[in-house]
């Protein structure tokens, strides 16, 4: 008896996901689903998935868990053709950074007990620098020693937060329980600042008087420094993401433009010990933050779960496993 499991978007992401599923003996059926045929095929090359259905409704008729790992300007017209279609007691999950707006679509969306709970995944700190964002770069370890934030709307069953959380797990990760609220809050400052302050420092240089020569000696730090585009794979999902969390947005960039200020202030006038001061507290605090995700200690986060034969015991319980429609 196998349960059924949709990965809807075969990105890095959700095929990673699809491969650290797989295995041996797991109980899981493993669909994916992706609107390019091309990703669907490829995740199939990789064993990151048992079965491509690249018709959405069908993909997730027999589910018992469905994984939205998609741009977010996909989210809402996805949920709405796969609402209708999901079993009772199926659990949504995406990995959008942004969840208030999230919780509103599946509230609006998703029929009656049918249950949707947000994640915010972060990846291996061994991988932090690989910018590859396509299903090539996916592997079986990219979630492991990272933390996923769970958000959990007002009402939802237990059932679905543990679903959740022992899913989390089963990658490697530890969950953290968070509300909506704050989760978007933290992804303000961890994913979305990155990436508009790469967008405003591109639009402050292309193209700007001095680039014509400046761009043929721009290196490490600003392919480094631009790269936060790099990491989001539609622009129309950063513009929503921004506007959708907007009060967050604009808190985290006013922050960054007082800091940029004060730096500047200090270069103004020649301030050295003050330039100096303020340089060493970033490279401390860099150093010490790598230092952390490296170290992965997250033990506080979560308290230890029994292990259990398999992924679909682990996932969802031994009392209340169902088996695939005509399994």
């Amino acid at each position: 008896m196998s349960v059924q499991i949709t990965v809807i978007g075969l990105g890095r992401i959700g095929t990673s996901i699809g491969l650290a599923l797989g295995g041996k003996e797991t109980g899981v059926y493993r669909v994916g689903h992706d609107h390019q045929i091309e990703n669907e095929r490829a995740a199939l090359k990789q064993g990151a998935i048992d079965k491509a259905n690249h018709n959405l409704p069908s993909a997730v008729r027999d589910a018992r868990l469905v994984i939205l790992s998609l741009p977010l300007s996909q989210m809402p017209r996805t949920l709405e053709v796969i609402g209708p279609e999901l079993q009772e007691g199926a659990v949504v999950l995406d990995t959008s950074p942004v969840k208030v707006e999230m919780v509103n679509w599946a509230a609006k969306h998703l029929p009656k007990a049918r249950h949707y709970v947000g994640l915010i995944p972060s990846i291996n700190p061994d991988k932090l620098h690989e910018l590859d964002i396509g299903g090539g770069a996916a592997s079986a370890d990219l979630f492991r020693k990272s933390v996923f934030v769970v958000d959990a709307p007002m009402g939802t069953p237990e059932v679905a937060v543990t679903i959740a959380c022992n899913f989390i797990e089963l990658l490697g990760a530890t969950p953290l329980l968070s509300e909506v609220q704050e989760s978007d809050g933290l992804a303000a400052t961890a994913h979305l600042m990155p990436q508009l302050t790469a967008a405003a420092i591109l639009n402050a240089t292309v193209d700007q008087p001095g680039w014509e020569d400046a761009r043929k000696i721009a290196s490490r730090a600003f392919a480094a420094m631009t790269s936060g585009l790099a990491y989001h794979d539609e622009l129309d999902s950063l513009r929503i993401a921004a506007l959708q969390n907007r009060t967050n947005v604009v808190r985290v960039l006013d922050m960054l433009v007082s800091a940029l200020k004060a730096m500047r202030d200090d270069i103004e006038p020649g301030d050295e010990a003050g330039l100096a001061e303020r340089l060493e507290a970033a490279r401390e605090g860099r150093e010490r933050w790598i230092n952390e995700r490296l170290a992965a200690d997250w033990s506080h986060a979560t308290a230890p779960r029994e292990e259990i034969p398999s992924i679909a015991e682990r996932l969802f319980g031994t009392a209340i496993l169902k088996p695939r429609r005509g399994a």
